[in-house]
């Protein structure tokens, strides 16, 4: 894979940073990807090779490239990281004792001498309007002071993620722009800047297994590269706690790897369980009535409440007694039938419901217990 003609664009509405993706070793045509943003925040975004080089890594990896050549000079702290993410991946997919699903291959690039300018010392977040990244917020307000550098004073909502990343659903910009309405009366609350984001990195190669176990941080941190002339740290709340971490596209080993010199990656709050980041959120307003777990974006609601993100979410509130308090929900009742639908032992969800037993019961709710333990038993 070559990634070259890095250039910074800019028309009456945004400012885009772009690149050439050339592939040699697989029968794929060659892909301009961008990272783009508003004009109005164009100070401190550029075209940062480290940006793409992260960003396109796992498709090269996953779709057999053997080497990955940079046009322009990269941190040579980030070439280290990437080789540790490289050698943790093959771990992760490790067929036989010599055989993995992804070898480490050659980065070929040129490495900086010096840092080109003073780094700046401002926190930012990535934003989904999801829980993990509500409880992280809510915590770094209750943590951190307003004058410490790890305030965050910038949150990222990023388009080409959930909403328009995968090709075949469309652009849904719609959906987005509702779903940043919602978010941006949460920033507005805790006094950081929403900023809007949109790639099409994940476009290189959308296979949801590659999305979901291996690639999502790194488009992540492709975009916090994008501003690292805005930003030296990067927080990227956790998916998992630690009793259930396991190869996940944002993990804890990962995430850190794919920092450079000048832009830290954090993990966090990966000691934390879902339903105790619920409590957090639940004890802040502006966040309960307003976030968004939805992954089915359909075009008239905020939250569908009928996916199985949806209905775990509200499973999982009314274990806590809160359902009803929140509007992010139109629905205020949960169903066994509403559970029963769906496969809960796939893609590490139990872990998410077996907490729910216990609190659900002191609730009365055996009937969405027992229905939870009925379809637990299919993974034993």
């Amino acid at each position: 894979m070559k990634i070259i003609d890095f250039n910074l664009t800019r028309d009456s509405q945004f400012v885009t940073a772009g690149a050439r993706v050339i592939f040699e070793d697989c029968n794929r045509p060659e892909q301009s990807v961008f990272i783009k943003t508003p004009l109005s925040f164009a100070s401190g975004f550029e075209a940062n090779p480290d940006a793409f080089l992260v960003g396109c890594l796992l498709p090269a990896l996953h779709l057999g490239e053997k080497r990955i050549f940079i046009g322009q000079k990269i941190c040579p702290f980030l070439k280290e990281g990437l080789g540790v993410a490289m050698n943790i991946l093959s771990h992760w997919t490790r067929l036989g004792p010599e055989n993995s699903r992804y070898t480490p291959i050659t980065i070929e690039a040129k490495t900086l001498e010096t840092l080109p300018g003073l780094n700046p010392v401002r926190a930012g977040m990535v934003m989904s309007g999801g829980m993990d990244s509500l409880a992280a917020l809510r915590l770094n307000r209750l943590n951190y002071s307003k004058g410490h550098p790890g305030y965050v004073r910038d949150s990222f909502f990023l388009h080409g993620f959930d909403i328009g990343g995968v090709v075949e659903r469309g652009s849904k910009y719609h959906v987005f722009d509702r779903a940043m309405d919602a978010i941006l009366k949460i920033t507005r609350d805790a006094g950081t800047q929403l900023i809007p984001v949109y790639t099409n990195i994940r476009h290189l190669c959308d296979e949801r297994k590659l999305w979901l176990d291996s690639f999502f941080g790194a488009v992540l941190a492709a975009m916090a590269h994008a501003f690292s002339n805005r930003i030296n740290l990067m927080f990227i709340g956790s998916s998992y706690d630690i009793p259930n971490l396991h190869p996940c596209g944002s993990h804890p080993l990962l995430d850190p790897e794919y920092s450079s010199y000048g832009l830290r990656l954090r993990h966090r709050d990966y000691e934390m369980s879902r339903l105790e980041k619920i409590r957090i959120v639940s004890s802040w307003d502006a966040a309960f009535q307003n976030f968004r777990v939805c992954l089915a974006n359909v075009p008239d609601r905020l939250n569908c409440g009928k996916c199985e993100k949806c209905v775990r979410t509200m499973t999982e509130l009314t274990a806590l007694g809160i359902l009803h308090k929140t509007r992010a929900f139109v629905e205020d009742e949960v169903n066994p039938e509403d559970i029963e639908q769906f496969d809960i032992t796939i893609r590490v969800r139990p872990p998410f419901y077996r907490p729910m037993i216990p609190l659900l019961r002191q609730r009365g709710r055996d009937d969405l217990a027992d229905t939870i333990e009925k379809l637990l038993k299919k993974a034993i």
